[in-house]
């Protein structure tokens, strides 16, 4: 991994999250830059500098799911998808699309499926797989066109630098 797919990787997804909201249909309340107050009541949400955003996404997202280890496109598929719905399932969909074991860990076994199989065909497949679990959340009525939008993004992206 260079410096420079870390750093593509973020530019999008602050694309993809924007500045400061506090959607009432959004379970993560104020969010800044992608940062909820749920998921970091210590932040101070309001005042969030772009660049305290961008050590907690190194910190808890790139590095948790270790995109250091993955080819590019991957490793900012995985990372977008952490963002938006959790390392957790973003780890489990990857290793579904590589068709191993399923456990939410990215060990020897997932980063090596992950760079010895196809990555345009494992891409399009997680992908898929990440729509179709959005199409399935209860507020994708107010999120539909936003977040079928980001996929695409990420998908152009990724599917660029292969």
């Amino acid at each position: 991994m260079t410096q420079l797919i870390w750093e593509q990787a973020f530019h999008l997804l602050m694309i993809n999250e924007g500045g400061y909201v506090n959607d009432c249909h959004d379970t993560g309340g104020q969010t800044n830059f992608g940062i909820s107050k749920a998921s970091y009541p210590n932040e101070d949400i309001c005042n969030l500098t772009e660049e305290r955003a961008k050590e907690i996404y190194r910190r808890d997202y790139w590095n948790k799911c270790k995109c250091d280890y993955m080819p590019d496109a991957l490793s900012v598929a995985v990372f977008d998808f952490a963002v938006h719905s959790g390392t957790y399932k973003a780890i489990r969909f990857l290793q579904q699309a590589l068709g191993v074991k399923v456990d939410g860990i990215i060990g020897n076994q997932t980063i090596g499926a992950c760079n010895r199989l196809p990555v345009k065909e494992v891409l399009e497949d997680y992908l898929n797989r990440r729509l179709a679990f959005m199409q399935k959340q209860s507020v994708w009525k107010y999120y539909a066109r936003g977040w079928a939008n980001r996929i695409n993004r990420v998908k152009d992206f990724c599917f660029n630098i292969i």
